[in-house]
């Protein structure tokens, strides 16, 4: 390292796989359990893992919504890894629309993450159905200016039970990458290096993945 420069901090931002993790409402539940074990007399610790594709920290596809649309092992990596802006929105700010994003989001920012209330929702169990969210004109905004990722700290970008799933189709039937179930609590606003690798899931379905995400500083 050369003099004077200081080292990177590298911020973990995926949430922890548990029994206890909430899921999105319909969603199946997360089933950690042993198959083999130590403990048992097996030769060896073998975990057996059951969840659904939009688990906790999870990356969606096209083919989530739109029928024979890019499936989740064809996203761009490019997408994925690369400079990423954190936008901290208030806590009074239950909807993130577009006033506010033409406001805080410059035009040609390639990824975007939206800290909000809702990162404080991941210390519980429970699923809170009135988290934060980002509306269709705020989609269809940072999708005309270029974004490929856009990402929010809860289960999903759009708002709960909303009719159609307006912002999602809007991002990803224009290849934009939606990044959901981050943990942001202890990530300032500013611009980052964003690593995010979804699991290489190969299947007729390939409509999400859950992903580990972390964020770098950058000078």
């Amino acid at each position: 390292m050369e003099k004077g420069k200081c080292q990177p901090m590298i911020y973990d931002v995926t949430v922890p796989l548990s029994n206890e993790l909430p899921t999105y409402p319909g969603d199946p539940g997360i089933k950690v359990g042993d198959w083999r074990s130590l403990a048992n007399g097996d030769s060896a610790n073998v975990s057996v893992v059951n969840f659904g594709a939009h688990t906790g920290t999870h990356v969606d596809a096209p083919a989530h919504f739109i029928e024979g649309a890019a499936k989740i092992e064809s996203l761009p990596l490019d997408s994925l890894i690369g400079e990423c802006l954190v936008v901290e929105v208030p806590q009074d700010h239950l909807v993130v629309d577009e006033p506010f994003v033409t406001a805080n989001v410059p035009p040609g920012t390639t990824r975007v993450l939206f800290k909000t209330r809702n990162s404080a929702f991941w210390s519980t169990t429970e699923f809170h159905s009135d988290f934060t969210y980002l509306d269709l004109g705020a989609a269809t905004w940072l999708q005309q200016q270029g974004a490929k990722l856009i990402g929010i700290d809860y289960l999903s970008i759009e708002k709960f039970k909303s009719p159609g799933h307006p912002t999602h189709l809007a991002l990803l039937s224009h290849g934009v990458v939606i990044l959901e179930g981050v943990n942001l609590t202890d990530v300032a606003p500013g611009k980052y290096e964003l690593i995010c690798l979804p699991l290489r899931l190969r299947s007729d379905l390939g409509d999400g993945a859950p992903a580990r995400a972390v964020l770098r500083t950058v000078e």
